[in-house]
């Protein structure tokens, strides 16, 4: 299996260029559904130790239904499809790049949620303009052991985001076990109150919130849905947060805001109005890491992953 890694704003994703599965015929949706319900050992062993690890997001290259689009890709981590993925979509373009398949400009990608938009500034540098994020629930509180009382706000940025800033943990990379152990704990105390996204949906990401080290408007912490922390800003849940902001009446459309991630990378940020919120552009920078052929002997024990 050949796949090529990058990495935006510090978080890794893995291209899968050839050698995926034959997922047949049906909208992207379909066949990304497929990609686990026929083939549960294919994402984790390309993306789980030994041959990867927690944080690392894979992307599917296959082929669109959308006729305007340049790629279909399917999104995956350690333990399920992602609907949508603003870092693994910066890196998507910029491999693409690098593998000679597209150039700089407009580039539309189709994912399971819908087409998004990637222009590709420099061989480095991309504009995504996300599917249209809102939030759904405002000023939602649950009880948290050890944490008390903690309210946030429950948005869709392309994935199912709780966001808060009442957690009294700073946002501090040395505090990371800690901030990591309160973001679990956040996650399960919804699962017991029964709170959801729209339709039942599981909120599988965590992001707190707070004020940035540098110049950035505001800095985060985002859990992702296998425990790793994002190292980037979190593109999905930059848009979650705009969509916040916009309904709060604290950002204008066109207006830039600059999230920071845990380990100081930024994206810059602003939206459009959108039917029901907003539409969300993230711009971010991602750099090629690495070629791989990835070799699966029948005889490995652990030739499909790790996974706890």
């Amino acid at each position: 299996m050949r796949v090529i890694d990058s990495h935006t704003g510090g978080e890794p994703t893995r291209v899968v260029v050839d050698g995926g599965p034959d997922l047949g015929s049906g909208s992207l949706a379909e066949r990304a559904a497929r990609l686990w319900e026929d083939h549960p050992d294919f994402c984790p062993s390309v993306i789980c130790e030994p041959r990867g690890h927690d944080a690392m997001v894979g992307a599917l290259l296959v082929e669109p239904d959308d006729p305007s689009s340049t790629a279909g890709v399917i999104y995956f981590n350690t333990v399920a499809n992602l609907g949508m993925c603003g870092h693994a979509t910066i890196g998507l373009a910029v491999t693409l790049y690098h593998m000679g398949r597209i150039g700089l400009g407009l580039h539309r990608f189709e994912t399971p949620v819908g087409v998004v938009e990637a222009e590709l500034l420099t061989p480095n540098r991309v504009r995504v303009v996300n599917v249209e994020s809102y939030r759904f629930l405002a000023n939602v509180s649950v009880e948290v052991e050890g944490l008390g009382t903690v309210t946030g706000d429950v948005a869709y940025g392309g994935n199912w985001f709780f966001l808060t800033d009442s957690v009294p943990i700073p946002l501090e990379f040395d505090r990371m076990m800690d901030l990591t152990v309160a973001s679990v704990a956040i996650r399960d105390a919804l699962v017991r109150d029964g709170i959801t996204g729209e339709n039942h949906a599981y909120i599988d990401h965590v992001e707190l919130i707070g004020p940035a080290h540098g110049k950035a408007n505001g800095r985060n912490f985002v859990l992702c849905p296998g425990g790793a922390y994002d190292r980037s800003p979190c593109g999905t849940g930059c848009s979650a947060k705009l969509a916040c902001l916009a309904e709060d009446g604290k950002l204008n459309p066109g207006e830039v805001w600059e999230q920071e991630s845990i380990i100081d990378s930024t994206y810059e940020c602003s939206f459009q109005p959108g039917e029901r919120g907003v539409v969300p552009t993230v711009i971010g920078e991602a750099f090629v890491t690495s070629e791989a052929i990835l070799i699966f002997a029948g005889t490995d024990p652990y030739r499909t992953g790790i996974r706890f």
